[in-house]
């Protein structure tokens, strides 16, 4: 039996005197463009410890640097990264860990309450490229924008006429695969999380992800300013981001997808290559969080699952199709 999914079931014991860690981002530090059972942890901790996780931008410093970014405004991590780590691939996002949380097993559950996002850099950039994006016959060029952030007043300067409201996230949080997986790419979201690129999963929200690996190995990267839902181009407004993470392991809840949660919403995922296959998983989840944690029927649920969740295109351009529904918490009486 499924238990609950909210946060105020959490029956696991955490330690009185959780400790809290800082995570620089470093050529020792990262994994470029993988999540496997088999990279090892450059950090242990334990359920209920917090890490202040920092992470670097997936664009090159000398393409910033021939589009007019200042070499002021690159960090020296970041130069470091991009000239120190060979090891790279399948995928491209440098992601910060992995970070072993003592106690995970296979079967539970990670627990990330993300308790604050902290931009970075005074810029983000946009980019698309031949080939990819969700119109990639449209646009047979590239194209490349630096995007000016005032992190005062958290606003984006698209152009001189365009403003757009910061909400940074991390496009990628995920754990280890099951081992007998290998090494995946990093840019395909899974049943380990990864590169969800899912707005919603801001400061103040909680991610939810099934352990498929002794440790679980969290890493996080792919930091973003804001994206529409869709990601359409195939990157958002792509920065980097400082994320304080308090892990808790749950052995009290066994999921087969990554969910979230919101003060405001429940969220479910459907992650396929097929964007009808993924919109049903996405649809199925929240019919079983329906039964599971609110007790209706499988008609209900399903009938309350056209009535009141939105299913939104989380993104349409990285192998597996997002999309994930939102279960408004207020029409529940109790």
């Amino acid at each position: 039996m499924r238990l609950s999914f909210a946060l105020c079931a959490l029956t696991l014991p955490i330690a009185i005197h959780a400790e809290h860690y800082e995570l620089a981002a470093t050529p020792k530090t990262v994994v470029w463009g993988n999540y496997a059972a088999s990279n090892p942890p450059v950090l242990r901790i334990k359920s209920g410890d917090t890490v202040r996780v920092q992470t670097v931008s997936t664009g090159s410093p000398a393409r910033f640097e021939a589009a007019g970014v200042p070499a002021a405004e690159i960090p020296q991590n970041m130069r470091d990264i991009f000239d120190q780590v060979k090891e790279r691939g399948p995928g491209g996002h440098v992601l910060t860990g992995p970070i072993y949380i003592e106690g995970a097993e296979p079967g539970d559950t990670l627990e990330i309450r993300i308790q604050k996002i902290e931009v970075t850099l005074p810029f983000a950039y946009n980019a698309f490229r031949p080939g990819a994006g969700f119109l990639p016959d449209d646009f047979p060029e590239s194209r490349w924008k630096i995007i000016p952030l005032d992190r005062e007043h958290m606003i984006a300067h698209f152009s001189d006429s365009i403003e757009i409201p910061m909400r940074p996230f991390f496009g990628s949080m995920g754990v280890a695969p099951p081992e007998a997986n290998g090494k995946i790419s990093s840019a395909p979201p899974w049943i380990h999380a990864g590169n969800l690129d899912n707005k919603e999963l801001v400061a103040g929200t909680t991610l939810y992800i099934p352990v498929h690996a002794r440790g679980a190995l969290f890493e996080a990267g792919d930091g973003h300013a804001g994206q529409g839902n869709g990601e359409v181009d195939i990157t958002a407004m792509e920065t980097a981001l400082t994320g304080t993470f308090q892990f808790i392991v749950r052995k009290d809840m066994h999921l087969r997808w990554p969910r979230a949660e919101t003060p405001a919403y429940w969220i479910v995922m459907g992650l396929n290559e097929d964007l009808n296959e993924a919109t049903k998983m996405a649809v199925r989840e929240a019919i079983d969080f329906l039964m599971t944690e609110k007790h209706l029927s499988r008609e209900d649920a399903y009938m309350l699952a056209s009535v009141a969740v939105d299913f939104c295109d989380t993104e349409l351009v990285d192998g597996n199709k997002g999309v994930h529904g939102m279960i408004p918490k207020a029409i529940f009486k109790k």
